[in-house]
């Protein structure tokens, strides 16, 4: 009798506290999540369990936690105390899935991989910290179209890093005002520009309206640098909102399109990129409520790998020393995780913002040892003492002087926006 195919599998680990031993919530996961439920059924034969039960693959104890993270009544009821006599189990645990149960289908996937498992009574605590896909399953999901070498052959920049800004103010602007500012943004020689994600198709500067009074600055100032400046639009809105948006963008010769991809969601961004003929630049705002818990929520390794799988160019990465929460070492390993194989997928461009001046540069640079990446900053151009073109100056002579091991101090001397950015910024820096 021959032997058995295996059947294909992708996995995912988690960081787990639970009430029961780990062996006991990892087998609850691995059968809440495939085809088991709380009880015994009779349609859950030992073949379909052998074709699309999930399999517990490893399990990595960790020290036990006298008190559960989160609360659950499940627990509560089962115990008195609602506190096991050897504390709360804690540990890692890799759990294997079948391709058949899921297939090319983000919402299923994510379904899969992040869904009731949340839920679970037996879980006080749960995490998802990376998946893991064949390159034969990977590659059935769109996935970037132009990643980080389309993105500059849009650009015309190649090299260092796209230097670029948001709009700000971040709302109030009327078109007519946003195209001036572009014009000034532009006359700077920048490569790359935002819409901020608060802006989309607000009545007093509508989207249409917007596109119609910015292209032509753009347009104007491309025969002029001989590469077209990157403008990221806010198409984000429903469906047809965005793939009308998009095709607008793309008929009045825009190379950009960004959307708020937490909010627009993975299935409507995988249906725009299947459509798109633009990069699409993605925004993670809202990306706290994944992750700031330590005990609940996202890794971004995961979570950049489902939005490579469904199809973003560019991801925000937070920066070094930026004004939100987040450290620098995870930024750092975001922004590795951007870039680093999976799949057979083409990277994502890590895009770097929050805080960011020309003294993060250098930083950037050694940790990251890349220049493949969008390094933005609003005050630190817009605020620069000697004005607009000299913000973008100096953020490009920072990573002309990190690229060539040179000291920022010791560059500054024979360059004077590097020297004012680090006279106005140094001491927040």
């Amino acid at each position: 009798m021959g032997s058995k195919t295996p059947r294909a599998e992708f996995s995912a680990r988690y960081l787990i506290e639970s009430s029961e031993p780990l062996e006991r919530a990892a087998e609850v996961i691995a059968g809440e999540q495939s085809s088991g439920t709380f009880m015994s059924l009779a349609g859950e034969t030992a073949e379909l369990k052998e074709r699309s039960r999930a399999r517990v693959a490893s399990i990595t104890p960790l020290p036990p936690s006298p008190t559960p993270t989160l609360r659950s009544a499940h627990a509560e009821r089962r115990r008195r105390d609602g506190r096991p006599e050897s504390g709360y189990y804690r540990g890692e645990i890799d759990i294997a899935f079948p391709v058949a149960n899921v297939g090319a289908n983000i919402p299923t996937l994510l379904a899969t991989i992040a869904g009731n498992l949340f839920e679970l009574g037996e879980i006080t605590g749960i995490r998802l910290l990376d998946i893991d896909l064949p390159e034969s399953y990977a590659q059935q999901f769109p996935g970037p179209r132009f990643s980080v070498a389309g993105t500059r052959e849009k650009a015309g920049v190649y090299g260092r890093p796209l230097i670029g800004t948001i709009i700000k103010p971040s709302i109030g602007l009327t078109a007519a005002e946003t195209a001036d500012l572009v014009d000034v943004l532009c006359a700077a020689d920048i490569d790359f520009l935002k819409d901020d994600e608060l802006l989309a198709d607000p009545p007093y500067a509508r989207f249409e309206d917007r596109l119609k009074a910015v292209m032509p600055v753009i347009e104007r100032h491309a025969d002029r640098m001989g590469r077209k400046p990157m403008y990221a639009i806010n198409i984000s809105g429903s469906i047809d909102d965005m793939l009308r948006r998009h095709d607008a963008v793309f008929a009045a010769g825009g190379t950009c399109v960004m959307v708020s991809a937490n909010w627009t969601g993975f299935a409507a961004v995988e249906h725009l990129r299947r459509h798109t003929q633009l990069p699409i630049h993605g925004h993670r705002n809202g990306w706290g409520i994944l992750t700031r818990h330590p005990w609940l929520g996202f890794e971004f390794a995961a979570f950049q790998k489902l939005w490579r799988l469904t199809g973003l160019d560019h991801l925000h990465v937070n920066g070094l020393r930026n004004k939100f929460w987040e450290p620098d070492d995870t930024v750092i390993a975001s922004a590795q995780s951007c870039l680093a194989p999976f799949g057979g997928l083409a990277p994502i461009m890590p895009v770097f913002s929050s805080g960011q001046w020309a003294g993060q540069a250098a930083d950037t640079y050694a940790r990251l040892g890349s220049t493949d990446l969008m390094h933005l900053a609003g005050g630190g151009i817009i605020g620069h003492p000697q004005g607009i073109a000299a913000g973008v100056a100096s953020l490009r002579e920072a990573w002309e002087a990190a690229t060539s091991g040179v000291s920022l101090a010791e560059y500054a001397k024979s360059h004077p926006a590097l020297s004012g950015a680090l006279a106005q910024f140094g001491a927040s820096g």
